[in-house]
């Protein structure tokens, strides 16, 4: 009863702040027409770069290429953390992970920081999510339906298992970092034990179906999240051989990539790399016919055309670049994250964005988009300006953060600074095994070096350019922190360097909230 107390009156004390930031505001034709339903669609790990609409002509996404191809590709859109929940936990509040004091895998979110879900529901609208949240707690966050693992491992324990037949070998049960890498990530590209129907991709997407099919005397909000792709790359018998191991190219590791590469990927074979790249496919594949489903309710329902649809991966994946097969990382390929928009009303059709744009931008960008006012605590920024096509250039710099590894990051439109403390072993099983490095910056110039091969911040040119960075990143991150700090003084001498380079030693670091904070 405390808890709940607790969570109404944060409730209302945000909704309250929000009605006077947004009272002097002129009423917009968004606010008196009827609201927009919104559709969530997430995937867990699916990096852009293998989906037909970003380009990859091996992929099979046709339903997800329809969906680009009905709004907004963003080609520039970044998580605010390589890692499933301070991610998820980030985006879903619109506020960073520092902020929520979420930055490790198994932090819960904090049940007074208030969700979409909460402020939709707040806003009379029905809302439901079905599959992978990560809100570490039973707690729901807003969402009055809510099904998971749990609730797909009971229906299928009470209706029963489909046979498969013998002959076909499957995946063994997954046992990360305690198996080899070449079996926790199906190097031999084996199907789960299991048919499509029995999946729970199939079980979340049916879900959905039946929510979309459904009348809703009020706008609905519906969050569809699916496992796939996420090691060990799930898909079904009837999916397997869908992909040829040989058809894949193995990424070129430097000698430059030796100090950073975890020590359990590096008795992967090329042929065992290529057949996690064709296992990562393939359950690609599976998601997409999965989204196919979900969108086909959605055109059914007859509510598409007055319905948001958006569309995201909840940060990239490495397969094979710079010696890695996960993200926990900085690189490119782990920080930017697939993300597409789609609604009618407003956004023109076979549309692309090359603005800078983070994760925290999403919930605004849904209240704004629905008439909702904007809490004044929202961190992130709507992109109705960037989806109408009346602004092209959305951020200066994007922020990303891996407290696990004391990592962070600033990206601007063409140079990325990476901060490493380097000064505690890894716990999240992917230490190099390597005496620790200390302190590592880098610097990449992304417009002539798009794969981050080449480290130029030790340039002489690039001296200023490192320091203003570091000291960007040390204010970005010390004004996000659950409890605001002074903001860091730029300098100009070596002192001054230093001073930064320690402050941003500390600040790098973990800072969760503790369950008495909760």
């Amino acid at each position: 009863m405390i808890e709940s107390c607790k969570l109404a009156g944060a409730r209302i004390l945000v909704l309250i702040a929000a009605t006077f930031v947004t009272a002097a505001a002129p009423v917009r034709a968004a606010e008196t027409a009827p609201r927009l339903n919104v559709l969530w669609i997430c995937a867990d790990d699916h990096a852009p770069y293998v989906m037909g609409a970003y380009g990859n002509r091996r992929v099979q996404t046709p339903n997800l290429d329809r969906l680009a191809a009905g709004g907004m590709r963003f080609d520039r859109a970044f998580c605010n953390s390589p890692v499933c929940t301070a991610s998820r936990q980030s985006f879903i509040t619109g506020r960073y992970p520092r902020t929520l004091g979420v930055t490790e895998l198994s932090t819960p979110l904090p049940a007074g920081d208030v969700t979409l879900g909460d402020l939709l529901k707040e806003a009379g609208y029905d809302t439901a999510a079905f599959g992978k949240m990560h809100f570490n707690s039973p707690l729901t966050h807003g969402f009055q339906q809510r099904l998971d693992l749990a609730d797909f491992a009971a229906a299928l324990k009470a209706r029963g298992k489909r046979r498969i037949p013998t002959d076909v070998r499957v995946q063994p049960p997954w046992k990360p970092f305690k198996d080899p890498a070449r079996i926790w990530l199906n190097a031999a590209t084996l199907p789960a034990p299991a048919v499509d129907v029995d999946m729970s991709g199939t079980y979340f997407a049916a879900h959905a179906e039946r929510f979309l099919s459904e009348p809703h005397a009020k706008p609905f909000f519906l969050f569809v999240s699916f496992y796939e792709p996420h090691s060990p790359f799930n898909f079904p018998i009837e999916d397997r051989g869908r992909f040829d191991p040989q058809e894949f190219d193995v990424p070129r590791v430097l000698p430059s990539d030796a100090w950073q590469i975890p020590a359990i990927f590096r008795s992967l074979t090329p042929h065992e790399k290529q057949g996690i790249a064709a296992a990562y496919y393939t359950s690609v594949a599976f998601l997409d016919r999965n989204v196919g489903r979900v969108l086909a309710a959605l055109d059914k329902s007859g509510q598409a055309d007055h319905t948001l649809v958006i569309y995201t991966g909840d940060h990239g994946y490495l397969l094979g670049q710079h010696g890695r097969f996960e993200k926990h990382c900085s690189y490119e390929e782990a920080v930017r994250g697939a993300l597409l928009m789609r609604c009618p009303s407003t956004v023109r059709s076979d549309s692309v964005s090359r603005a800078l744009v983070e994760f925290i931008d999403i919930v605004p960008t849904v209240l704004d988009l629905c008439g909702v006012p904007i809490p004044s605590n929202v961190q992130g920024r709507s992109l109705r300006g960037v989806l109408t096509g009346g602004i092209t250039t959305h951020r200066q710099q994007v922020f990303i953060e891996y407290a696990p590894n004391d990592e962070a990051a600033v990206r601007d439109d063409r140079w990325k600074l990476i901060f490493e403390r380097g000064q505690r072993r890894r716990t999240d099983g992917y230490d190099p095994g390597l005496p620790l490095p200390g302190r590592k910056i880098r610097l990449y110039d992304l417009e002539n070096d798009a794969h981050e091969l080449t480290d130029v911040s030790s340039r002489p040119e690039n001296a200023q350019r490192v320091e203003r960075m570091l000291t960007l990143l040390a204010e970005h991150l010390r004004a996000t922190a659950r409890v605001p700090l002074p903001t860091i003084r730029s300098s100009k001498a070596t002192s001054g360097s230093s001073n930064v380079l320690e402050q941003l030693d500390e600040l790098v670091q973990p800072h969760d909230v503790t369950p008495t904070a909760r």
